[in-house]
């Protein structure tokens, strides 16, 4: 199904013409910001006129987040206060925060392109969406939200955490599709037997996860214990949010909607363009927003572009499945590790549960890397030996990936701390000292 296929099987030579045209008119938009007035006045491109072609991107310097907090309150804002209806701001972050201002054209194509996406997931006017986000500044909540009201779906704004009342939701209107982030999703699983909820009371057919990084193991466990469909949906608060890029029907990883972003992957050390294929750092600039342009953002998150295409005809390239971040990488004893590299560990094997806690610490003066795991309950009924062996092989598991020891302590289910919203997984004690 297509939401607007025009533009989404637009060749991909139209497509270039469209994408110089509208990066054209973002760059005379964003000049009317305090931040890029100034910071254009000692580059070689000026104005819109020194854009020949979408190579001469790579003239324009990047813009951080550190940018953007520097921007705060109004420093990035490209319109007159009056024409601005919402702001967000970014979420997860310590000290200043970054502002993104919308005018009503920017929440109306922001709310188009996660309508987009949801019809590429099969999502339809006969559904019952619940939004299991949080609503307010973070942008989870409301992105979704709008889209599928927009599809006509049923939308019930449950917002974040109260397992039983989502649940009994969930029964009482019959819910078929859901938005939630990974770990709840995880989370719930252990208290249905704890709220008296069977599977077969509920109607959920899909779910869109997000907000958090996650591996294919822990999707495909979602997918296998609900039997549901679980579609991987991108976005970044400072990029709208939820929806800049969405999976279709056939799971090949995420499209990023090419007419409202300009797509490129740099080596995070370098600021390099790399080619299609190559890891590195994910680059976007904003095509269509007026009140907050964004030219060459660092989202920090690594990752790559598909160069095959996707059998639902889409042309829209993809971008492969997050990997980690290139500011949340941990080093351990010189060593780069990733919290994405343990997931994908500890999901391949079916005996650990739904939570776990990776802590960092220091002993005579060397780093040290902790797992904490909670496994299911019926493994602590058995002999003290099986866990032993399990640990072990978990651990020989860890140092064959990482390519560094860690210590793996197993844990009940239920004694690791637990969030309902987005998972604060790591615990960095070194930073403490």
């Amino acid at each position: 199904m297509f939401r607007d296929k025009a533009i989404e099987t637009i060749d991909r030579a139209s497509l270039d013409k469209l994408q110089l045209l509208q990066l054209k008119t973002t760059f005379t938009t964003a000049l009317k910001t305090r931040f890029y007035e100034h910071r254009f006045r000692k580059t070689p491109i000026k104005s819109a006129d020194d854009i020949h072609s979408l190579r001469d991107l790579e003239k324009i310097p990047f813009t951080t987040k550190d940018d953007l907090r520097a921007c705060y309150p109004d420093g990035l804002l490209s319109v007159e206060k009056s024409r601005v209806v919402r702001l967000h701001t970014s979420s997860g972050t310590t000290g200043m925060p970054t502002v993104i201002y919308h005018t009503q054209a920017d929440l109306d194509n922001w709310t188009e392109l996660v309508c987009r996406g949801l019809t590429a997931c099969g999502v339809t006017s006969c559904d019952v969406f619940q939004n299991m986000m949080t609503y307010g500044l973070f942008t989870g909540g409301l992105g979704l939200h709008y889209g599928a009201e927009r599809l006509g779906a049923l939308v019930i704004p449950a917002g974040a955490g109260n397992t039983q009342r989502q649940l009994q939701l969930m029964k009482d209107f019959r819910t078929t599709a859901l938005h939630a982030t990974p770990n709840y999703m995880l989370h719930i699983m252990l208290k249905l037997d704890e709220f008296n909820c069977s599977l077969d009371e509920l109607s959920v057919k899909k779910v869109f996860l997000g907000a958090e990084p996650y591996t294919e193991n822990t999707r495909k466990k979602i997918e296998s214990f609900y039997q549901i469909e679980a579609y991987n949906c991108y976005g970044l608060s400072e990029l709208n949010g939820p929806g800049v890029a969405m999976e279709c029907v056939h799971k090949t990883d995420p499209h990023i909607w090419e007419d409202s972003y300009l797509v490129e992957i740099i080596d995070p050390e370098t600021g390099q363009v790399l080619k299609d294929g190559e890891e590195g750092e994910l680059v976007l600039t904003t095509l269509k927003r007026e009140a907050t342009p964004l030219l060459r953002y660092r989202t920090r998150d690594l990752t790559r572009i598909h160069t095959e295409p996707c059998p639902c005809g889409r042309t829209h390239r993809r971008i492969a499945r997050i990997t980690g971040r290139s500011d949340d990488m941990l080093i351990i004893n010189g060593v780069n590790v990733f919290p994405s590299q343990i997931e994908e560990v500890l999901m391949k094997r079916p005996e650990v549960g739904t939570n776990y806690q990776i802590v960092v610490d220091q002993h005579e003066s060397l780093d040290r890397l902790t797992i904490k795991v909670e496994l299911y309950a019926k493994l602590f009924e058995g002999d003290i030996k099986d866990l032993e062996r399990l640990r072990d092989a978990m651990k020989h598991d860890m140092r064959s990936t990482l390519l560094v020891g860690a210590r793996v302590e197993l844990h009940e289910p239920g004694s690791l701390p637990v969030s309902e919203g987005k998972a604060k997984r790591v615990v960095d004690l070194r930073k403490e000292v």
